[in-house]
């Protein structure tokens, strides 16, 4: 028998459990009053964030005897492992990290039993510097001082895997910061690193303020080159994708940049109908979470697919795909 994988508070819920069964109520109703879930999201600089935030909104509005609440944290890895350990319901991820979340490899020492609700949006790389570094290249990086993305993100895996497609040894060639997008931000504005990596949504808000800076000149490096040579190592994941010089501040050219897609995942052991309601949530009060984030908009049924997935999808919300004469492929 699997259960979801709630917390409760055991004594509120036992004490209010006796109050409302002197009233007729069952345990079960009881129970459901309680019923708390942690969505796992990102840094705040991120998108992963805000969008964390009005889903819990939305799911403590619309399930009943629900409190939702969205965590910041270190990112996708660190998302992977809490949901694979039982200490968080829901969470943000990239594909890329679920995959090897699910085989075991990578960040990962052991398979976790993850699946997919939904799948959201596409996350794109940035690869940023400043006019005055000299950078123009991802290959030109070689000696200079780069942050790789915080530690338990997804933006560390896809970095890497850019950086070695470069031809550059994370390890070696570069002077290796880890920071998030909001640290790697200041820390470009006052010259402590030369480049950085993050991969979210368009725009992405610390992004947005670095290319906003008085007397600095950010640059985004073309590196959709290096889209062939990472699938051909692992697997096909990720996708050229321009950055529209409309995105951020100061840009004179479209970026020629890669993408991978976003996922909400869940512990395999989540209940059928949990799952269900969750992803039926999140459809059908999607115009809510655009207003949050207009990456939401990407939230579509004809972008439900294993091949975009890259993670098994959960039970229940393939049942509601059903319902929608989605066939999940």
């Amino acid at each position: 028998m699997t259960f979801p994988i709630l917390r409760k508070h055991f004594a509120l819920g036992a004490a209010l459990a006796l109050g409302l069964a002197a009233f007729g109520f069952s345990g079960s109703e009881a129970r459901a009053q309680s019923q708390q879930l942690s969505i796992v999201t990102g840094g705040t600089g991120g998108v992963y964030y805000p969008l964390g935030g009005g889903l819990a909104n939305i799911l403590t509005k619309t399930l009943a005897g629900t409190q939702a609440t969205a965590e910041v944290t270190g990112g996708s890895v660190d998302n992977l492992k809490a949901i694979g350990a039982g200490s968080a319901d829901v969470g943000f991820s990239m594909v890329d990290a679920g995959t090897d979340a699910i085989n075991g490899a990578g960040k990962f020492s052991s398979k976790l039993p993850i699946r997919t609700l939904a799948v959201i949006y596409p996350n794109v790389m940035h690869v940023v510097t400043t006019e005055n570094t000299g950078i123009n290249t991802v290959a030109e990086m070689k000696g200079k001082r780069i942050s790789t993305g915080s530690p338990g993100s997804a933006t560390e895996v896809m970095a890497v895997r850019v950086l070695e497609a470069a031809g550059l040894d994370p390890e070696k060639d570069i002077t290796r910061a880890r920071l998030g997008v909001a640290e790697s931000v200041s820390a470009q504005k006052d010259g402590k690193i030369d480049g950085f990596f993050w991969v979210g949504g368009l725009p992405t808000a610390a992004i947005t303020d670095l290319g906003a800076t008085p007397n600095t000149k950010m640059k985004l490096i073309d590196h959709s080159d290096l889209v062939e040579k990472m699938n051909a190592k692992h697997g096909k994941l990720y996708a050229a994708t321009p950055i529209a010089k409309s995105v951020y501040p100061g840009q004179g050219a479209d970026n020629k940049a890669s993408s991978v897609w976003n996922v909400l995942v869940v512990n395999a052991s989540m209940t059928d109908q949990l799952a269900y309601d969750i992803t039926k949530t999140v459809f059908e009060k999607r115009d809510d979470l655009i207003a949050v984030h207009k990456e939401a908009s990407n939230i579509k049924l004809e972008n439900q697919s294993l091949a975009n997935a890259g993670i098994p999808f959960h039970p229940g919300s393939l049942k509601y795909f059903a319902e929608k004469g989605v066939k999940v492929e």
